[in-house]
């Protein structure tokens, strides 16, 4: 691979805006990828469309040993583009969508371009990662349910480490019901749904354990109709991370047994455990590989990290897939106006890649530790 081979690439998935809430939009995407993937790898990709939001799979032989996994879906919106051209300056790569993730899948379609041989490769596209992938959810653990390990083309974290934990991520949507009355005349024949609010905002908060990475946190609520009236209704979103299934799973039993404090107040949990980690022991073994391969191609020694952030590496993951994230763009800005990537990282990164997938789907070791 070049790097202004690469870069021409690049140029063209960035120029063509991807927001993921606009399924017009990341359709015309996919056209782009397929476009550029047909021209890279000389076929054109299955084109997955689900619930209106489309998806882009190649498949190289019979069965999938190694799984490449990436979106092209972005945070930006439309006309972004306009005001944060594409450009590369002093060896920096600017533009929309160019660190998370776009580099990342220009790296993955040239890297597996480069393979002499790329059968049990598969190369998977999603439209929909940055809305935490409900419609390729399916999709992606189907795909990887034979894999023998997924590659992540997140971008990576500081200094480009691999990401080699991911929390998992339970959400849930919580409606407090009450009873309404006049706040001045009789509010004691209301049922103040606030206060009940508020009862479980602590209660939920009081779940997190710091020792064990786990972090509980109330977010956006509301509650009531006028200031003059007892509220009837309040409602409380909240976001757990934690870095074990075993922690996702107390927090679940813990929310869902919760008992209201104040009398005739009631409750209803919506949601729940949305991603399941990607532990440390589903990717210690990839990271050992990527290790000594970088020291094969003379790179700098490869770091490593964990992160509270999830991507589609956690649902392999949580199929006892081996998988290692971030094997992305080195840069930063990730959803900020200072996206950016080092172009000198892209070329060594993507061979690096090329022989981590050609390693895993040569050999049979269980890349499992």
């Amino acid at each position: 691979m070049s790097t202004p081979s690469a870069l021409d690439t690049i140029r063209r998935l960035v120029e063509c805006e991807s927001p993921s809430t606009d399924a017009d939009a990341v359709r015309r995407s996919a056209d782009v990828v397929a476009e550029i993937g047909s021209e890279l790898l000389g076929a054109a990709p299955e084109r997955i469309d689900v619930e209106g939001v489309a998806h882009l799979r190649w498949r190289f032989g019979t069965s999938t040993r190694v799984l490449v996994l990436a979106h092209h879906d972005t945070v930006w919106p439309l006309g972004t583009i306009n005001r944060l051209p594409y450009a590369v300056r002093d060896g920096v790569l600017t533009g929309p969508g160019c660190f998370d993730m776009k580099t990342g899948l220009a790296m993955a379609l040239h890297a597996v371009a480069g393979l002499s041989d790329r059968d049990g490769v598969t190369i998977l596209v999603t439209g929909d990662e940055e809305l935490g992938s409900p419609r390729s959810r399916a999709l992606i653990e189907a795909t990887a349910a034979e894999a023998r390990a997924a590659l992540v083309l997140e971008a990576s974290a500081d200094d480009g480490a691999l990401k080699v934990e991911r929390k998992g991520v339970s959400l849930y949507q919580v409606t407090v019901s009450g009873r309404a009355a006049h706040a001045g005349l009789e509010p004691e024949k209301g049922v103040n749904a606030t206060v009940e609010l508020a009862h479980l905002t602590m209660a939920a908060a009081a779940l997190s354990d710091s020792t064990a990475g786990t972090s509980v946190t109330p977010t956006l609520a509301a509650s009531g109709t006028t200031t003059n009236t007892v509220a009837a209704h309040a409602q409380l979103a909240i976001d757990v991370r934690a870095r074990t299934a075993t922690e996702l799973d107390r927090v679940d039993a813990a929310l869902r047994a919760y008992r209201t404090v104040t009398p005739g107040a009631s409750i209803e949990i919506a949601g729940g455990i949305n991603r399941p980690p990607l532990e440390a022991r589903s990717s210690a073994a990839l990271f050992a590989l990527a290790t000594r391969l970088a020291e094969r191609l003379t790179l700098p020694p490869l770091k490593q990290v964990a992160v509270g952030g999830a991507s589609d590496g956690n649902f392999t993951a949580g199929l006892g897939v081996p998988t290692l994230d971030g094997l992305g763009a080195v840069g930063g800005g990730a959803h900020a106006e200072n996206e950016h990537v080092l172009v000198t990282e892209i070329a060594p990164r993507t061979r690096l890649l090329g022989e981590l997938i050609t390693e895993i789907s040569r050999t049979e070791e269980p890349w499992r530790s």
